[in-house]
């Protein structure tokens, strides 16, 4: 497992890992738009020989057409540079359910498309007595789908969740995810399923496979699903400001959600990111120097660095280790939090 510590690169992170394992959503896009940062960003990752492989929770949709979506944004991707959370699950389910099973899904084309491809026979209703349910999200998905699930599954069928993301971003904010209607059926079956989409580490060993990765990073908007899920995969991660998590939230984070890096947005790939550095009670990163004093945090970021971001990691520095040894961890102001961007 990957240090629970800010890390540092003397390199540029593209040249320091081999591969970049994606996340859409705040990441590279949000709804329809591209964040402007990102098709340059990724572009440069890609002419310095990085790898790239986009890993979505997004089980509605089929691989080829993420990768369409991406290339019309300026983000030229192929089908196999693509992991969804429905492929992940369609690889969880085979662990344990023999092919030719039925299943009912809930879910959109791209869930569909990938239980058939595992093997398995696809009802459309609780009637047959289906031998498994498998849930992923989709904005279409109804309240009778709902309740099909949560009759087949109180009948007695296996269920399984691509993801359980209680939150989706998109261009006009935050909405319920697939683990709040995932949420629903447990609440009318008390049958609660395993999930196979991030944070689950198995789908970024899926994902770091396709591209035969030797040393891999993760990069995400969010702590809970890809920060976590690649800290419990073993791979460092990337902590960019374009989608749900900020500043404060890295700063408060629990050891199994902290980023290893934090930037801006993907152009912080090309750059190297200094180590916090600890001087007594306090942590240094270049001209930035951040303490825990009577439980409240403190940061001088009259010198934030190139990206504003050194005041933030001095910050998660000095916080992560007041933390770890029992103390309380006030968080007054924020630092950092004026490059907070929400378009990229």
């Amino acid at each position: 497992m990957s240090e629970s510590r800010l890390l540092g690169s003397d390199a540029p992170l593209f040249t320091a890992f081999d591969t970049a394992l994606v996340d859409l959503d705040g990441v590279t896009y949000r709804g329809p738009h591209a964040i402007p940062s990102a098709p340059p960003g990724l572009a440069a990752a890609r002419e310095a020989g990085m790898s790239v492989v986009f890993v979505t929770n997004n089980a509605s949709r089929e691989p080829q057409t993420v990768a369409a979506h991406l290339t019309d944004l300026g983000m030229p991707a192929s089908v196999g540079e693509v992991m969804t959370a429905a492929q992940a699950v369609a690889a969880l389910m085979l662990e344990s359910l023999d092919k030719g099973s039925s299943v009912y899904v809930v879910g959109g084309a791209g869930l569909r498309t990938a239980v058939a491809e595992a093997g398995y026979d696809i009802v459309d209703s609780a009637d047959p007595a289906p031998d498994a349910v498998v849930q992923g999200f989709s904005p279409d998905v109804s309240w009778r789908e709902l309740a099909e699930a949560s009759y087949a599954i109180r009948a007695g069928a296996r269920y399984f969740a691509s993801n359980k993301d209680l939150t989706i971003p998109n261009e006009r904010g935050v909405a319920p995810g697939n683990g709040a209607l995932v949420n629903v059926v447990v609440t009318a079956t008390g049958v609660v399923p395993p999930g196979a989409g991030k944070p689950e580490p198995a789908m970024f060993r899926l994902a770091a496979a396709k591209a035969d990765a030797k040393r891999p990073m993760v990069i995400g908007d969010r702590l809970d699903t890809d920060l976590k899920g690649g800290r419990a995969a073993g791979f460092p991660g990337l902590l960019v400001l374009t989608g749900v998590d900020g500043v404060r939230e890295a700063i408060m984070a629990p050891p199994t959600d902290r980023p290893s890096f934090l930037g801006r947005d993907l152009s912080a790939l090309a750059v190297p990111h200094p180590a916090p550095v600890s001087e007594g009670d306090r942590w240094r990163v270049r001209g930035a120097t951040a303490w825990v004093d009577g439980g409240e945090l403190h940061v001088d970021e009259s010198e934030a660095g190139p990206d504003g971001l050194d005041g933030a990691r001095a910050a998660c520095a000095a916080a992560w280790a007041a933390a770890d040894a029992g103390h309380e961890v006030r968080v007054e102001v924020t630092p950092g939090v004026e490059v907070r961007s929400t378009h990229g």
